[in-house]
């Protein structure tokens, strides 16, 4: 972290700062909604503790549906520059390690007193929309409030129960209607993902394995999957920060927002689909790009992974702007829409925050909390900053799997070929899923062929894995 311009721990400014703190932060007034009657929940990891958002819906009939997301006011107890402030500023986000978890503000207030724990009274701000039959995001406004999570739910759980594999987790079951609330909302979620793609959202299915621990041994590497929960708010959260973006939008003034821009190595891609016998338009066109995933994935589903890695580096990253009421948006190339912020997660990514700020600011007709120069400074900084994370957490996942395998050296493996450079040949093997570079007498392969190889070498120091290509 320090080597990427990222600071590991809290200043002493810092913890005398969250000594001063007594506790939640509870505001009273006109203007906030008292909404802790609700039958909120969370949905999040296993070993999540930073809960950011609540979700409830209603059915208005005729298939429309009022959704409310309610995310954490972290700003009530993180004032603009003050010493978790700069921290929070120098980080920009909290970096995620299997092993450990270094978060943008300290543990006492992201776990606890600005996180949406269950059966604790917190300050939100919530966006309420209306679902439209066609899944069209209809009227939408957003006010401050006070909420209670109900239940603290798990993403495997909810999905199992979902898909009929397992029973309600118990936290929803003691919540009389919690179970109707999930399935409204799964349907919900399941309908915007469905407008989604067909207006030509990208949906990937990237390498993502982590490190299962226990005490201090790694004892599994799992990939991550995606699945009905996790959609679920992910669907929802796009929403809600949409309706942000239209909310910063109809109040004029300037706001970050997180864009992906149209892809200037098109034609690479067009050339990429033109091997499998696809034809893309000349220009950038994301449905027939969706299209083309959604044909690759059904086709070969074991490499699709590694497409869709080719495809997200040849499209370039996200990254954070500045835009002014009025101007032409750059809008989000992968997910298709126009107007998007990040909103949704103040407790784990600075954006969010400064996006927070700037919305109450207005809620309470307030000059901006910041000016053009300093949202700028912002847009450039956290785009870098969020890439410096990027690399911070890639680094320690190789060395996680260098240390899971170097058990294993000599052991002989499945495996598909990832990537061919000037560099170098990469292969990923299944199982556990971990990717390494072929070494000594490497024929020549191309990305998506099968081979076995055997396991040559681990240096968890700097995360490399060396296969080399076995015989026959």
């Amino acid at each position: 972290m320090q080597e990427r311009g990222l600071e590991p721990r809290f200043s002493n400014a810092v913890q005398q700062q969250l000594a001063g703190i007594q506790g939640a932060a509870l505001e009273s007034g006109p203007q906030i909604h008292d909404l802790r009657a609700l039958d909120w929940c969370s949905i999040d990891n296993d070993d999540s503790l930073d809960l950011d958002q609540l979700t409830v819906s209603e059915d208005l009939g005729h298939g429309r549906v009022r959704v409310l997301v309610a995310v954490a006011d972290v700003d009530a107890l993180v004032k603009k520059d003050s010493a978790i402030d700069r921290h929070a500023h120098i980080n920009t986000t909290s970096v995620y390690t299997s092993a450990q978890v270094f978060p943008m503000l300290p543990e006492r207030l992201s776990t606890d007193l600005s996180s949406l724990n269950q059966d604790q009274d917190r300050m939100a701000l919530v966006t309420e929309m209306v679902i439209e039959r066609d899944a069209a995001i209809g009227p939408s406004k957003v006010y401050q409030a006070i909420v209670r999570n109900k239940a603290k739910l798990a993403y495997d759980a909810v999905s199992a129960w979902i898909d009929g594999q397992g029973a309600l987790p118990d936290a929803a079951a003691r919540v009389p209607g919690m179970a109707e609330q999930l399935r409204t909302q799964d349907e919900v979620a399941q309908r915007l993902r469905q407008r989604r793609h067909a207006e030509g959202a990208l949906e990937f299915e990237t390498f993502q394995p982590r490190a299962v621990f226990e005490d201090s041994r790694v004892v599994d590497i799992r990939q991550q999957v995606q699945n009905r929960a996790r959609q679920l708010i992910e669907e929802l959260m796009i929403a809600a920060n949409v309706c942000t973006a239209h909310f910063l939008a109809r109040h004029g003034g300037s706001s970050l927002r997180r864009v992906v821009r149209s892809p200037e190595r098109w034609a690479r891609i067009v050339a990429l689909a033109a091997q499998y016998g696809s034809v893309l338009p000349r220009t950038p066109d994301n449905r027939a790009l969706e299209l083309f995933l959604a044909q690759r994935r059904r086709a070969d589903p074991e490499r699709f992974p590694d497409l869709s890695l080719v495809v997200v580096k040849l499209m370039g990253a996200g990254e954070y702007v500045v835009e002014r009421a009025g101007a032409e948006p750059i809008g989000h190339f992968g997910l298709a829409e126009r107007d998007y912020t990040h909103s949704t997660a103040p407790n784990r990514r600075f954006p969010d925050l400064v996006t927070q700020r700037i919305v109450k600011a207005l809620l309470m007709h307030e000059p901006p909390p910041y000016d053009a120069s300093e949202l700028k400074a912002l847009a450039a900084h956290c785009t870098a900053q969020e890439d410096a994370t990027r690399k911070v957490e890639r680094r320690l996942r190789k060395s996680e799997a260098a240390l899971y395998l170097e058990p294993c050296i000599g052991q002989v493996y499945p495996a598909i070929v990832t990537g061919v450079t000037a560099h170098g040949t990469w292969v990923r093997i299944f199982t556990p899923p971990v990717e390494g570079m072929l070494v000594g007498h490497v024929p020549a392969l191309d990305v998506g062929r099968k081979l076995r190889v055997r396991l040559l070498d681990t240096q968890v120091e700097r995360g490399f894995i060396d296969f080399c290509v076995e015989a026959g």
